[in-house]
């Protein structure tokens, strides 16, 4: 009788009782190694436990699953033991093509607290019908939580949060506090006197009123930090200080159990002024971004200027769009660059008296504001799309002269790929664009990578992979190689499933055919274990 070769798969959705010392993971897996042992006589025999911590059954981005679909493959296993089926999987999708995977290679699978046989029709029926109530509470429980706080905030009451300036929770209620009350106050009537937000700001701050300062459950020391522009855009927006409860998602509100801070009248004097200087909001002084005004989006939307506060710093971005917000810093670091490259590049092919102007102009010794004017003279509109920036030029000798440097001839003539028409020059630079882009290589670069950066990163992200991977192999443990990575398992996850990437996708990426972020690369290469429906995931950056 040959031997069965058993592997035990264990999971736990959250982080919670894993430190203690007998927890569920402990538990799954002694069961099942005594399930198996019950059936030696069968010649069972096993071989490895697969453990996924702190990861939820409704994705198949879960390392140790892969690394035992990966040996299934290789024949390492012919039998999957699990406590329940929904440690499998809480998905029927993701179940179905599970099973049809094991059936490819001949792995049976056991639950050992529900018992069924895969090889029959009525086994394969309550299979998918056990599947189907473990999706099914996963999505009423959702859908419960959703609903009790449409309901509560409809009566409303509380539902937690950071507490507003002004207030403090007591017994899981807002209950005022007089002394932030009276500066909730003193702030609406200032802003009615200064008319300006900006100005607001600077008086609280000279007042020494700060954000609302509270401790939280830890123990932790929270707020008391000078208030942003858009914290008190919010503060003077909030409907709480009136006895308001509102639900955003649903945008309705309702009469609170707390006590109102301002009168309703005061309250609605604010909204109006609010609305009056938004509408006849002027610029007063030059913009620091490079392309105010000239950016583009492919479908010929310009992109106007955001700004956002958060504590110590702002952030100043270019918006076309809702929910593309493009930091404005790389976008101009790019288009800097470009300039510069343009200026010691071969121009020849442009206009003598264009191209002697140019190359009169010192971009070494220009200042920052200088630097900034002349390209605010010369770039007259660029155009932003995914994957290229294209950046149009007037390089009449009138835009450039202004800048000119006497007895300063500039000799570079590097090669360089523009198109020229008379007095006007066109340069496209491709780019990679990232939505998020705080990664583990670039942290200190934002949201615009030119491809050369972009290509640096997927190198050192499949380099990582298959180092974690070599790491995992030895040690059979996620949170190992997290406390040694000094990262977070999140990391750890998206950089092994790009091992398991279809091999031509993988080429395809490495010789610069697909044109993708690291953060889209890394999400897609989760998504799915098929081969076939991976080159389909990755088609669009062909």
């Amino acid at each position: 009788m040959p031997v069965i070769k058993c592997a035990v798969y264990v999971r736990k959705s959250t982080e919670h009782g894993l430190e203690q010392e007998f927890n569920s993971l402990l538990n799954q897996d002694e069961s099942c190694k005594a399930y198996i042992a019950s059936q030696a006589f069968n010649n069972w025999e096993y071989v490895r436990t697969y453990t996924d911590a702190a990861i939820s059954g409704g994705t198949m981005e879960r390392p140790a699953l892969k690394q035992m679909l990966d040996d299934i493959s290789k024949g390492l296993i012919n039998t999957v033991v699990v406590y329940k089926v929904d440690r499998l999987s809480r998905s029927i999708l993701d179940f179905h093509n599970m099973m049809k995977y094991f059936d490819k290679y001949g792995c049976n699978f056991v639950s050992i607290t529900q018992a069924f046989d895969t090889s029959t029709s009525m086994g394969k029926l309550t299979l998918n019908m056990l599947l189907s109530f473990a999706q099914f509470e996963r999505e009423v429980a959702s859908e419960r939580v959703r609903d009790k706080i449409r309901a509560s905030k409809a009566k409303g009451l509380w539902m937690g949060g950071n507490p507003p300036l002004g207030y403090d929770i007591k017994d899981k209620k807002l209950v005022v506090n007089e002394a932030e009350a009276q500066q909730v106050k003193q702030l609406f009537e200032k802003y009615l006197e200064l008319q300006s937000v900006k100005r607001l700001v600077q008086y609280a701050e000279a007042q020494g009123i700060y954000s609302k300062k509270w401790i939280s459950k830890k123990g932790n020391q929270k707020g008391g930090n000078k208030i942003s522009l858009m914290g008190m855009h919010r503060l003077l927006r909030d409907m709480t200080y009136i006895g308001q409860i509102a639900h955003k998602k649903a945008n309705t509100f309702a009469k609170g159990e707390q006590d109102a801070i301002i009168s309703k009248e005061l309250f609605n004097e604010v909204q109006q002024a609010l609305k009056n200087n938004s509408n006849n909001k002027t610029e007063s002084h030059r913009s620091p971004n490079l392309l105010s005004g000239k950016l583009f989006n492919s479908q010929g939307e310009r992109f106007i200027n955001q700004v956002k506060t958060n504590k110590n710093h702002t952030k100043i971005h270019y918006y076309a769009q809702k929910g593309l917000f493009i930091p404005a810093a790389p976008v101009d670091e790019v288009v800097s660059n470009t300039l510069s490259e343009f200026l010691n590049a071969d121009l020849s092919y442009l206009p003598p008296d264009s191209a002697s102007a140019l190359k009169s102009v010192n971009w070494a010794a220009l200042s920052g504001v200088q630097k900034r004017d002349f390209i605010q003279a010369i770039v007259d509109k660029a155009i932003f799309s995914n994957k290229q920036l294209i950046i149009y030029l007037d390089i009449s000798p009138n835009s450039v002269r202004p800048f000119i440097t006497d007895v300063y001839v500039n000799q570079s003539s590097l090669p360089m790929e523009f198109i020229t028409n008379e007095y006007s020059v066109t340069i496209t630079v491709p780019v990679v664009f990232r939505r998020y882009a705080n990664t583990k290589f670039s942290k200190a670069k934002t949201s615009l990578l030119t491809i050369t950066e972009n290509n640096n990163l997927i190198v050192k992200a499949f380099a990582t992979a298959w180092r974690y991977r070599e790491m995992y192999e030895k040690c059979g443990d996620v949170d190992t190689i997290a406390r040694n990575e000094h990262i977070a398992l999140r990391h750890v996850y998206k950089h092994l499933s790009l091992v398991y990437l279809n091999p031509e996708v993988v080429n395809h990426i490495l010789s610069n055919q697909c044109q993708i972020s690291v953060r889209d690369m890394l999400d897609k290469a989760s998504r799915s274990n098929d081969f076939a429906e991976q080159k389909k995931l990755f088609a669009a950056h062909l």
